[in-house]
């Protein structure tokens, strides 16, 4: 009987590895083959991304949206707890990208290295009656950790932060990039892309329209009245009564509340957030792709106002943001909205710079 080719026993050890795992292998564990290793032959190239925080609320369906995304083609899911079961459930789905699970600090560095893009979603959840600073003393210090890591093993990634509150976490990245000299304001943007996705769909519903076809942009940041839909420049360009401007510029403000209560308990906006957040991501991929147009609304460093972080529309390419846009022309209401918005953004980012320079 004609022995097996060497190619021939790889692929019996790589359906051995499947079918008879002694434990779930994680990176980071020693093994011949691992099954997090595995991927099938003919996937086609593309970018390295890493979710931290893959086994949460936003996490999970974060995790799962990136390994449909036809750009991704290594998938890194990093958590403290359970990313064992989250990696084996999503590494099943029948897409080119190839799923590895890293559970706990220790494994940070190795979920890091490599990576192009990083997105994080890390951190405690907002309950009934916290506010988004409530989170900050938790959250902060997450957010630190996980971009020292970042800072020591993918300085160049293309970092997408999510964790709230982001008017605060995206100073506190940028403050831990500049101690150790891997800051590069073009690949560190706050996700606020939940807020266009929200004012897309209300405007929508006003207008009767589907909002695939409406476009909004949301500039200043992503907490309460930091949040200034510019209703002004919605295209379609429409006509909105002073009634709804108010209506739509306070539900989009309090989308997230609006979420946490209807759960009453059980969590906040994590399913649409994740779907925000992919959308974010595959723009960011279309960007490093080489893509043209791809323009996005994020929060970001910028001199579009006075303040060091702002919100507004920027231009994604390979090298992040490669041109940020001015907020152009805006009315008396949306000129005194980015007023309150400032006043409130000024505090949001001083206290996240005064956290790292304690």
């Amino acid at each position: 009987m004609q022995q097996p080719t060497s190619g021939a026993n790889q692929r019996i050890a790589r359906i051995a590895a499947h079918l008879h795992p002694p434990t779930l292998q994680i990176e980071g564990e020693s093994s011949g083959l691992g099954r997090m290793d595995c991927r099938a032959k003919g996937g086609s190239p593309g970018f390295k991304v890493a979710v931290l925080g893959a086994a949460g609320g936003i996490g999970q369906p974060l995790a799962m949206l990136m390994k449909i995304n036809p750009l991704v083609s290594v998938l890194h899911l990093y958590d403290v707890v359970n990313t064992p079961g989250v990696t084996a459930d999503i590494s099943h789905m029948d897409t080119n990208a190839v799923v590895r699970g890293f559970l706990g600090q220790q494994q940070l560095e190795d979920a890091l290295t490599g990576m192009d893009i990083v997105i994080i979603p890390a951190g405690v959840p907002r309950k009934p009656g916290m506010t988004r600073d409530d989170l900050f003393n938790i959250n902060a210090g997450i957010v630190k950790t996980l971009c020292e890591g970042i800072a020591k093993c993918c300085p160049k990634a293309i970092v997408n932060l999510i964790s709230n509150p982001v008017n605060s976490t995206v100073p506190i990245a940028a403050e831990v990039f500049k101690k150790v000299g891997t800051y590069d304001p073009k690949r560190l943007l706050g996700v606020t892309m939940l807020d266009v996705v929200r004012a897309n769909t209300f405007v929508a519903e006003v207008l009767g329209l589907d909002p695939r076809e409406v476009d909004v942009p949301v500039v200043g940041g992503h907490a309460g009245v930091t949040i200034l839909p510019l209703l002004s420049q919605v295209k379609p360009s429409c006509s909105l009564t002073p009634t709804e401007i108010d209506y739509l510029t306070d539900r989009i403000q309090n989308g997230g509340t609006e979420v946490v209560e209807a759960k009453a308990g059980a969590g906040s906006a994590t399913l649409s957030m994740a779907y925000a957040a992919a959308k974010f991501a595959d723009a960011c991929l279309r960007g490093l792709r080489g893509d043209a147009g791809v323009i996005e609304c994020a929060y970001v460093a910028s001199t579009v106002t006075e303040l060091p972080f702002f919100a507004s529309k920027v231009r994604l390419g390979r090298a992040g943001i490669e041109e940020i846009y001015s907020l152009g022309p805006l009315n008396e209401y949306e000129r005194a909205g980015l007023e309150k918005a400032k006043k409130e953004l000024a505090g949001s980012i001083q206290k996240g710079v005064s956290f790292v320079r304690k």
